[in-house]
């Protein structure tokens, strides 16, 4: 057997059966969160650690949703900054900080970002883009983020461009402006990572239950893996089930954004070591950016575009979409991307704050607490990834006013999330990469079986000692919940299948997916929507 970790700290379906059993008709706990998404967990982890009783429920897998659709950036709100909005580029400055200092340095690196400077960008607007970033490196310093974690932005030649840029064109470069930003390795990872460390303070994290109704004091809630319905109380309830936050209060109203992303092999880019910044012709400040994320791929985006109509649970970008993010970034490339490098694909949704009109990429990111008049739920919506921790201690206080509870301060300021900490010398870097210091305890599942420490394809850099931690503590219940958020190999199309057939083979007791019972509760025309994507 692997090493174990302490017992609260690890989750899985055994744990999940149980924490609901318990809670079904029992005793009323102080916090009943909706929505297993990055800001659920974080309010989760935020409420447990203050000592309040918590249960969190989710009608899929964590970071089911928006979290997983990011551009895995934990950035410091540069392009807030270029609209004058010097709050929420604080805020995003602040808490970048912590999360690469203290809560997930395991989790969230450094980024080097190269803007090249091409006959389009003249000397004027490259000194306005300059200033903007030096503004950036005096949040960062406000913020008190060592220069050593983000170093301070600079110009430089040419020749360095190409060094770590060496797709971007040669034809009128004259240098370019490096700057730094925080990169996730995983946003689902880190979903999943600030839930288990929620378990670890006593949070009870249960998936695939879905809450029908919310009243007052109590949500009924449905077993998607049985069909089984239960009562679950609550001293207060929080909403957060993102853009689908809508459905379970009538005083929310939201103004949905996609923002959507393509992946390339890192090959067709020569292997970029830093992400490339393309500006968006007419709009200052709005960039497209291609991302070197880990095993080989880059991801190119962002759109920003206002979303209406029934939200799919797995979408992808358009034509319109596509034809954008490649344009914008083939006008610095000396060889242009086609349709044909792409080898996947994502879309997510921004549950935005229902504005006066106006472009979606101009509504506000700040986030927002609303009461529920009839049912005294709170629900939170707004507000974007790497605010998440300050968003969850805005809502556990205003949970303890509104429900007259007791609790501690908030403590997530600086607490580290499970797998923070000194590594042992020795491990593979590729573990210590994903896991931290849970790499020990992924390693040492090939102790008594050398062959889950092979990779499962030639093409996919995953063991089967990966897939099995995944089902003993990360609370993978089907064999999506690995492929698509567990590990993200699922987004490369090409490899879907036989990493599919990799994990029910190591996994054999993972179900398909969700059962009837779950799939029944899609409507009709999201099951249209989901079926018309590819």
């Amino acid at each position: 057997m692997p090493a174990s970790l302490p017992v609260d700290a690890s989750l899985n379906v055994a744990r999940r059966s149980r924490e609901l059993a318990e809670l079904s008709g029992g005793d009323a706990v102080d916090l009943l969160v909706i929505g297993g998404g990055v800001t659920g967990v974080g309010i989760a982890l935020d409420a447990a650690s203050r000592g309040l009783s918590v249960a969190l429920v989710e009608r899929r897998d964590l970071a089911f949703g928006t979290s997983r659709w990011s551009s895995k950036l934990a950035h410091g709100g540069l392009r807030y900054l270029a609209k004058g909005d010097v709050a929420i580029a604080w805020a995003s400055a602040r808490e970048r900080g912590h999360l690469m200092t203290d809560i997930a340095p395991h989790l969230v690196r450094p980024l080097p970002m190269v803007l090249p400077l091409h006959e389009a960008i003249g000397r004027r607007t490259a000194a306005m883009l300059t200033s903007g970033f030096v503004a950036g490196d005096v949040l960062r310093m406000a913020a008190r983020t060592p220069k050593a974690t983000l170093p301070h932005p600079s110009r430089i030649a040419a020749h360095r461009v190409h060094d770590m840029v060496p797709a971007t064109a040669r034809t009128g470069l004259r240098g370019g402006l490096l700057s730094w930003d925080g990169q996730l390795i995983d946003d689902a990872r880190l979903v999943v990572t600030i839930a288990r460390t929620a378990a670890s303070y006593g949070a009870r994290i249960l998936t695939y239950v879905s809450a029908a109704t919310i009243e007052r004091g109590r949500v009924e809630v449905t077993d998607e893996l049985t069909g089984a319905q239960h009562v679950l109380r609550a001293r207060q309830v929080v909403n957060a089930a993102g853009v689908w936050a809508d459905t379970l209060s009538d005083d929310v109203q939201l103004s949905p954004s996609k923002g959507s992303h393509l992946l390339v092999r890192a090959e067709r880019l020569g292997n970029p070591t830093a992400a490339l910044t393309a500006p968006v012709p007419g709009h200052f400040g709005r960039f497209v950016f291609a991302v070197p994320w880990h095993d080989g791929l880059v991801m190119i985006g962002l759109t920003d575009d206002p979303h209406r109509g029934a939200i799919p649970e797995r979408a992808r970008p358009d034509d319109t979409e596509r034809s954008f993010l490649l344009d914008t970034l083939n006008a610095v490339l000396d060889e242009p991307l086609t349709a044909d490098d792409i080898v996947g694909s994502y879309a997510g949704f921004r549950p935005l704050l229902r504005g006066e009109g106006g472009p979606s990429a101009d509504l506000s990111r700040k986030h927002a607490i609303v009461p529920d008049h009839r049912t005294g739920a709170l629900t939170i919506v707004g507000g974007k990834l790497t605010e998440y921790r300050r968003m969850a201690h805005d809502v556990v206080d205003a949970a303890i006013e509104a429900a007259g509870l007791t609790a501690g301060p908030c403590r997530t300021t600086h607490l580290p999330l499970v797998g923070a900490g000194a590594v042992d010398p020795g491990l593979p870097e590729r573990l210590v990469a994903r896991y931290g210091t849970d790499a020990t305890i992924v390693a040492a599942y090939t102790a008594g079986d050398a062959g889950l420490a092979e990779r499962v394809t030639d093409r996919i850099p995953l063991t089967g000692a990966e897939i099995r931690f995944a089902v003993d503590h990360e609370l993978a219940v089907t064999v999506d919940d690995v492929v698509d958020r567990r590990t993200r190999w699922g987004l490369v199309d090409a490899d879907r299948e036989d990493l599919v057939a990799a994990v029910r083979e190591h996994a054999p007791e993972l179900i398909a997916g969700p059962s009837s019972a779950a799939t029944s509760h899609l409507g009709g025309a999201e099951r249209e929507a989901n079926q018309g994507e590819g």
